[in-house]
């Protein structure tokens, strides 16, 4: 197998042994990595094409990677599979400014497109706190949300075409460029957020959208669950769909951030049962700052909201999204987690979060439980640490988490993916008759299911 491989890509598109590097085996915490046969790095869809004809042929498993930013376990390992990195497949291919796409290859950094897209006065939507790791490839295959999704929705909205390969090798290029296409069966949608396994998107066609000529950030403290809701209604009512991103923090939350996150210094006081960290993007720096700071004197007056902050510089505006952003240091001091990404309708937001912390904490004594999310989109995340990080325990979390959910309405994943992680608990957010019309197309593209065995289904 490995002398077929090297004789489709070069001399260093193909490693083996101790040449395979930790980047290739990252789980982000959820177990240990499989040994994989070796790791191909291609350069090409036509070496991706006959890379799985091979693999097809010999029944071999092969599994794609990105930036391997994703934590659910999605991309790791479990042993014995070819490990397919696009990391060298990373041309910007074709920016169209009249049309408003960008074209791609797969394994170029979010980042990069960002970057490249804003010198020329544009947007690529989709942002995300691992926007320097992660790559157009794996934020498709995961259908990645962010932090701007009540504005531009997830990743899907912004994917206009693609081109995969099948399990078998054959390509599929299915490169649009059009809004409107209602030519039959819009294919993209079956490799979008399937993990990689229906197929391997190896290139893309983005939606851009105009750059916003003007960005506003604040941060708010709130006492009251409701008042946040009718917060996000307020704002949602009064910016006619200027709002780009609403993002919530339990109080439990900033106290943690105060204690543990040296580096970090919140812009209010503490004590508030919520923090909102609120951003807006318009095209009139002036009045846009003036009608935010406007609007935010006009809750404060109803009681809505408590306190507030405008951000009044750049680096101001950075200080605000790193409470939300990059409270690592403090998670690290806390020992082994368990970290969920789920969603829910808004109103059962409030519930939902007093209902896992008070069943964590009487299941555990002393353990730390966070909240905290992209709330104007139904989306939470949950940190639980509780001073053990074996399976057993790591369950019995997975059981109070996901049982809410499902008492609740909600899905077990909002942005990223199953993968691995929560592959037992698909059920509970999922039909079963939803679930065998997933393993039917699973069968139909991957007769052999070579491709990513052992994720999401």
């Amino acid at each position: 197998m490995i002398d077929a491989f090297a004789r489709i890509v070069d001399a260093t598109g193909i490693l083996t042994g101790g040449d395979i590097g930790p980047r290739y085996l990252n789980t982000r915490g959820h177990g240990v990595a499989g040994t994989p046969l070796c790791v191909l790095r291609p350069k090409t869809t036509a070496e991706v094409s006959e890379i799985l004809k091979l693999c097809h042929a010999r029944g071999q498993s092969i599994i794609a990677q990105g930036g391997m930013s994703g934590l659910v376990g999605g991309a790791a390992p479990l042993g014995g599979e070819v490990v397919l990195s696009l990391e060298r497949m990373n041309q910007i291919e074709e920016f169209d400014a009249e049309g408003r796409t960008l074209t791609t290859q797969a394994g170029v950094i979010l980042q990069t497109a960002h970057e490249y897209c804003e010198e020329r006065g544009f947007m690529l939507p989709l942002d995300l706190g691992a926007r320097g790791t992660a790559t157009i490839g794996g934020v498709i295959s995961t259908n990645a949300g962010g932090v701007r999704v009540i504005r531009y929705g997830m990743m899907r909205e912004s994917v206009l075409g693609l081109e995969a390969v099948l399990a078998d090798g054959t390509i599929i290029s299915s490169m649009n460029k059009m809004l409107k296409n209602n030519a039959g069966y819009d294919l993209k949608h079956l490799f979008i957020g399937s993990e990689g396994t229906l197929g391997v998107v190896t290139r893309a066609v983005c939606r851009l959208r105009p750059k916003p000529k003007s960005v506003n950030t604040a941060f708010v403290g709130i006492d009251h669950f409701d008042d946040v809701v009718a917060f996000l209604g307020f704002l949602e009512g009064a910016l006619g769909g200027e709002l780009g991103s609403f993002e919530v923090m339990w109080g439990a939350y900033d106290q943690f951030v105060r204690e543990r996150c040296p580096s970090l210094r919140p812009p209010l006081e503490s004590g508030h049962g919520f923090y909102v960290l609120i951003e807006t993007l318009g095209n009139d720096p002036t009045a846009d700052s003036a009608k935010l700071e406007g609007l935010l004197a006009e809750v404060m007056d109803r009681k809505l909201i408590v306190d507030a902050a405008l951000a009044q510089s750049e680096q101001q505006r950075a200080a605000f999204w790193a409470i939300r952003e990059n409270a690592g240091e403090g998670f690290r001091t806390l020992g082994p987690m368990c970290t969920y990404d789920v969603s829910m309708p808004i109103k059962a937001m409030g519930t939902f979060g007093i209902r896992v912390t008070d069943s964590i904490n009487a299941a555990f004594q002393g353990a730390t439980t966070l909240v905290l999310g992209h709330m104007g989109d139904g989306n939470l995340h949950v940190v639980a640490a509780v001073g053990s990080g074996s399976p057993e325990i790591h369950k019995q979390i997975n059981d109070i988490v996901y049982g809410v959910i499902r008492d609740l309405g909600g899905s077990i994943s909002a942005e990223h993916g199953i993968g691995t992680e929560k592959k037992d608990y698909l059920s509970w957010s999922r039909s079963a008759e939803e679930i065998a019309l997933m393993r039917a197309l699973k069968h139909t593209l991957d007769p052999k299911g070579i491709l990513n065995p052992g994720k999401v289904i």
